[in-house]
Formats: C-alpha cells, sequence, structure tokens
C-alpha cells in the first residue's frame, strides 16, 4: 500500500514540477509549493485517522507514509537551497528556507486544528 501510495504522490509532485518550473536563479515555487500544501494535508489527515477513521488501519500508511511522502520532497527542498547559495544567489535560498519551513508549519497546524474544530462540531 505505501508504494503504489507513494507512486501516486511522486507522479503529481513531478507532474506539478514539470509544469511550474522555475529559471535558474529562481525562487522554486514548485517545490515550496508541494510541500507547503503536502504539511496542510498531512495536518488533515493525521486528525481525520486518529479521530474519525479509527479502524482504517490501511489508510494512514497509504496516504500519509505513501501519497503524501511521494508527494513531499525535502531533498528537493535541500538540493534547491544548495544550488542558490552555489549560484549565488544566497539571498533567495535564505528565504525559501526559512519561508518553506514556516509555511510548512504554519500549513500544518492550521488545517489540524480547523479539521480538529469542525470534526468536534460534527460529531456533537
Amino acid at each position: 500500500m505505501v508504494a503504489v501510495g507513494g507512486m501516486v504522490g511522486a507522479a503529481a509532485r513531478y507532474l506539478i514540477g514539470s509544469l511550474w518550473t522555475a529559471p535558474p536563479g529562481g525562487f522554486p515555487w514548485a517545490t515550496s509549493a508541494v510541500n507547503v500544501s503536502g504539511c496542510a494535508l498531512i495536518g488533515v489527515l493525521m486528525v481525520l485517522v486518529s479521530d474519525v477513521w479509527t479502524r482504517r488501519r490501511l489508510l494512514r500508511p497509504f496516504l500519509g507514509t505513501g501519497v503524501l511522502g511521494g508527494y513531499t520532497t525535502f531533498s528537493t527542498y535541500t538540493v534547491d537551497i544548495q544550488r542558490l547559495v552555489a549560484a549565488g544567489h544566497a539571498g533567495i535560498a535564505l528565504i525559501y528556507l526559512a519561508g518553506t519551513a514556516a509555511a510548512a508549519f504554519v500549513a500544518v497546524w492550521a488545517t489540524a486544528n480547523a479539521t480538529r474544530k469542525l470534526v468536534t462540531r460534527r460529531m456533537r
């Protein structure tokens, strides 16, 4: 299940990266968007699998580890930073480094909290 999910997530990431390319020295918007949106989705998923879909034991590894693990990419994020620095774009690299990390944290926090509130209201 994890491998099938990983294939789906990696294919989605590849498609987004192919359609949304960055010029040399430009901000890697596609990788940033993939990582931040993946964090937002994992925030929703973790609440749902722990609070709502507790009996579906294969859902978390398929969607979390598989799809979202294949979709998000910490390795490309770090290579993007290294390439920006090597090309003399340290300022963009720093903005990308801090901005993506901060946005990813806020995304997972906000979506987990919003999902938990929505689930709590619906369960009343």
